[in-house]
């Protein structure tokens, strides 16, 4: 798996990249076919400063590219709630790739 950080804005401090790496072990785990992930942290210049903190990824697996994005004011929070959000991406995609056809029951002949 290919990891990518970067920072628009703002600099990835080794705390924040493992914290971000840390939390990305969970899609690993339950996916073992990501192949590209790039995560881009920003802190944009808005007024409000409720959710200016904000995260996305973009994640290649085999077959599809999954994105999302979070923003917060806490830019932790907001790796969290990314996480979470491509956490149930991956899953539905590895549902969607597994086979739920059933092969009918085989009959035995009896000579």
């Amino acid at each position: 798996m290919n990891l990518t950080i970067s920072g628009h804005h703002l600099e990835v401090t080794p705390a924040l990249r493992s914290y971000v790496t840390t939390k990305l072990d969970r899609i690993a785990r339950h996916f073992d076919q990501v192949v590209d992930v790039k995560v881009l942290l920003t802190i944009e210049k808005q007024k409000e400063k409720e959710k200016r903190q904000r995260a996305e990824c973009n994640i290649h697996v085999k077959g599809s590219d999954l994105f999302a994005e979070s923003s917060h004011a806490d830019l932790y929070a907001a790796v969290d709630e990314l996480v979470d959000k491509m956490d149930r991406q991956v899953v539905r995609h590895k549902d969607r790739l597994q086979n739920h056809h059933h092969e009918a029951a085989k009959r035995e002949l009896h000579v």
